[in-house]
């Protein structure tokens, strides 16, 4: 997987993910099912380009620690 982004909203962090033409369907969908059982990511959008490219977005909702709360040590 390359070219990752990470956008935080309020309640959700997104991951964008661009897989490149040479990777097959059964390929992105074992890495990204990792990214999911691993990483706590869920598919939340695939587009698939004419030249074979795929762009994903990841999403997972934030954790109380990870959003920055005063007080927590993280």
């Amino acid at each position: 997987m390359t070219n990752t982004e990470v956008v935080i909203d309020e309640d959700w962090e997104y991951r964008r993910l661009q897989l490149p033409p040479g990777v097959t369907r059964l390929s992105a969908a074992i890495q990204l099912s990792i990214q999911a059982e691993f990483s706590g990511w869920e598919l939340s959008n695939v587009r698939l380009y004419a030249d074979g490219t795929r762009r994903v977005w990841l999403r997972r909702r934030r954790s109380l620690a990870s959003a920055g709360l005063p007080g927590l040590i993280t």
